[in-house]
């Protein structure tokens, strides 16, 4: 797993959370380095996987699916192989699966149009993994894709 050690690699990594979009120009100037020098280190975290990629962030009402939930999942039979996220892989309005400690073994955030997709979503869900499911309907979201920023 990699680290950040250093001082310099730890404003750079800020600096590119805040705005990856950032020429090297100013990260250079952020960080106090030649722009080669920034490239340099910021290839590095890069081979390294520190920095792991760079996305758009896009408004989901702009691209029709307003409607965001969490959704539980629990296996109907806990002795068959825990293979829900591989069967669950393919389900596009899946946006993120993690692994959880309480009842339930996952936790999806999912983003769908309507509450009709969102209820086809639970069931294609329920049939791919043999799970049963529990959901939580977001009515407003204050704040999300906050820049993870070194500690």
């Amino acid at each position: 797993m990699p680290t950040l050690d250093d001082p310099t690699d730890v404003r750079l990594v800020r600096e590119v959370s805040l705005d990856a979009r950032a020429t090297l120009t100013d990260l250079a100037a952020a960080i106090g380095l030649s722009v080669s020098a920034t490239q340099a280190r910021l290839r590095r975290l890069e081979s390294r996987g520190v920095i792991s990629g760079y996305r758009a962030t896009v408004d989901p009402e702009a691209v029709g699916k307003p409607l965001s939930a969490f959704i539980e999942i629990t296996p109907l039979d806990p002795a068959q192989p825990d293979t829900a996220p591989e069967q669950l892989a393919h389900l596009t309005e899946i946006e993120a699966c993690h692994s959880i400690a309480g009842g339930a073994s996952y936790i999806l955030f999912v983003r769908v149009a309507t509450p009709r997709d969102l209820e086809r979503l639970i069931r294609d869900i329920r049939l791919a993994a043999q799970v049963s499911t529990r959901t939580t309907v977001v009515l407003q979201t204050f704040y999300e894709n906050r820049p993870l920023l070194p500690g």
